[in-house]
């Protein structure tokens, strides 16, 4: 558990460094036999790429560092709930483990919304955890579109 705190809070750092760039503030680190091999934040305006979320960006840094697209045994953290694209994108990457900070109502795909993480008709199943870092997640994502408004 205090593993997952601190690879939270690097993930959170990420998403700080997100809203700096302008972009929504989402994090996320992989995590492979207690080391970090991947880091994301939010680029889909900084890159002009729809598919430049987080989750996206730090699976595919791991998946080069390992040489493999399959992140078997990989734990990812990331201070959002993902999307269809990612929770689909970790499903085809074999994720071991994905701990969230916040659960996203309006499109979150790992029991939100859909449960794409351990849906039945798909071919792996992610352990799914929501982090004890909730409320902070929450808050960064909160502050940020309370500017916005």
């Amino acid at each position: 558990m205090n593993n997952d705190i601190h690879y939270m809070e690097q993930a959170l750092e990420l998403a700080r460094y997100a809203e700096q760039q302008g972009e929504v503030p989402v994090g996320a680190i992989v995590v492979f036999q207690n080391e970090i091999i991947g880091k994301g934040w939010n680029q889909p305006i900084t890159n002009s790429d729809p598919t430049a979320h987080a989750e996206i960006i730090a699976m595919r840094d791991a998946a080069k560092k390992m040489g493999n697209y399959r992140l078997i045994d990989c734990d990812l953290y990331v201070t959002l709930e993902p999307c269809a694209m990612c929770a689909g994108a970790m499903v085809h990457a074999r994720i071991k483990r994905l701990i969230y900070g916040t659960p996203d109502p309006r499109s979150g795909a790992a029991g939100s919304v859909f449960n794409l993480t351990n849906s039945q008709q798909l071919n792996h199943r992610i352990i799914v955890e929501q982090s004890a870092l909730t409320d902070f997640c929450r808050d960064i994502l909160q502050a940020f579109f309370a500017k916005k408004r």
